[in-house]
């Protein structure tokens, strides 16, 4: 646990502003990131250029196979893990255009079935998803999570910070995947003493652990191509959202195969916590990793990634700890310092790329499969 006071950078609209506040380091204000509203139409599934903020709040429509009754729909796909979406399709609004290349990010209201929480989940389709060659493949997803309040935004559906542009360029050079990115909310609420649920199923607290597990692949499996195996999904995060992705893979490797964390705390420290010590140590990264080795797998792939500024000195320690402790058989771990980076997610991007990690998950994950 980590008390005092401390100042947090709060990145909004590309600026940053400071406040002070109670948070251990990973419950840095990184921000709340507004998508950038600007251009298209929706048609056959794909996303059509038209005149500039012109379709912010239009309804989207996806003309997708979908799975049928008896498990198929039409022409066979090239790859048998693919996985055509579920339904039924959500309601789906444009909520921001990524300006390097025109792509949509949507918005929808999702109800948990099995959280029982209702909020918001951005989502983000790739180039490739539209491609012809690619119309019968399942593809990767990376469920994107922010730092800070984690409600009721998630500043990765933003333009400013480059999630969506970077993973475009990155997958058109090969450095990456062309991931599916589902953004959701992190938290329930928040509040001026900033409360956190840990992504985590805290009793008798709103269902976050299932909400970001279940839930929110439920919504991506139903909408669009996914792949059947956890070798197609992924998480990342920054700071608290970090912290959250970690604690998934290592919680439920048969789900999920990797996670970028950024600037992470390693162990739970919500004071939602108090009175239920075995359900908080069946949320601890370091018990998680221990019981995997302990039976030797399933592997999963964890890249860890802090900067040199704020503190992300204090978050370092604790980081190469759990590396030097748990990084061993089916614990596979990778570690990127930025040099001259802060606790803040504009470091974080560029240091997916710039440290290897996306291109490391990348080659460790499954990608979408050609028409012959």
């Amino acid at each position: 646990m980590k008390h005092g006071t401390r100042r947090e950078a709060q990145y909004a609209h590309g600026q940053v502003h400071r406040h002070a506040g109670r948070r251990s380091p990973r419950r840095r204000w990184i921000g709340a990131a507004v998508a950038l509203a600007v251009a298209s139409a929706v048609t056959a599934g794909a996303l059509a250029y038209v005149d500039p903020f012109s379709d912010t709040g239009a309804t989207v429509h996806l003309d997708e196979p979908r799975t049928t009754a008896r498990g198929g729909a039409g022409e066979p796909s090239a790859d048998p893990l693919t996985r055509l979406p579920t339904g039924p399709a959500p309601e789906l609004k444009v909520a921001g255009t990524i300006p390097e290349d025109g792509s949509k990010v949507m918005v929808t209201t999702l109800v948990g079935k099995k959280s029982g929480f209702t909020g918001k989940v951005w989502l983000w389709l790739p180039p490739q998803y539209h491609d012809p060659k690619y119309a019968r493949s399942g593809f990767p997803v990376m469920i994107a999570l922010p730092g800070g309040p984690g409600f009721n935004e998630n500043y990765w559906s933003g333009s400013n910070l480059k999630l969506e542009a970077d993973i475009s360029k990155w997958s058109k050079e090969g450095a990456s995947l062309p991931f599916i990115l589902a953004m959701p909310v992190l938290n329930p609420g928040s509040d001026k003493d900033g409360l956190y649920w840990d992504g985590s199923d805290i009793p008798g607290q709103p269902k976050m652990g299932t909400w970001l597990t279940e839930d929110v692949p439920d919504l991506v499996r139903a909408t669009f191509r996914t792949i059947r195996s956890r070798d197609g999904w992924a998480f990342m995060g920054s700071s608290s959202g970090g912290f959250a992705g970690l604690k998934a893979v290592l919680q439920k490797p048969d789900l999920f195969r990797a996670v970028i964390a950024g600037g992470p705390d390693i162990r739970p420290d919500s004071r939602l916590w108090n009175g239920h010590p075995r359900e908080k140590a069946e949320n601890s990264p370091p018990e998680l990793a221990q019981r995997l080795i302990d039976r030797n797998g399933p592997e999963v792939d964890l890249a860890f990634q802090v900067g040199t500024k704020g503190s992300d000195v204090q978050n370092r320690p604790p980081i190469e700890e759990f590396i030097k402790d748990y990084g061993k058989g089916p614990v596979k771990t990778m570690f990127h310092v930025d040099e001259g980076g802060g606790h803040d997610a504009y470091t974080y991007v560029p240091g997916m790329y710039d440290g290897g990690l996306i291109q490391w998950i990348s080659k460790l994950m499954r990608g979408p499969v050609p028409s012959p």
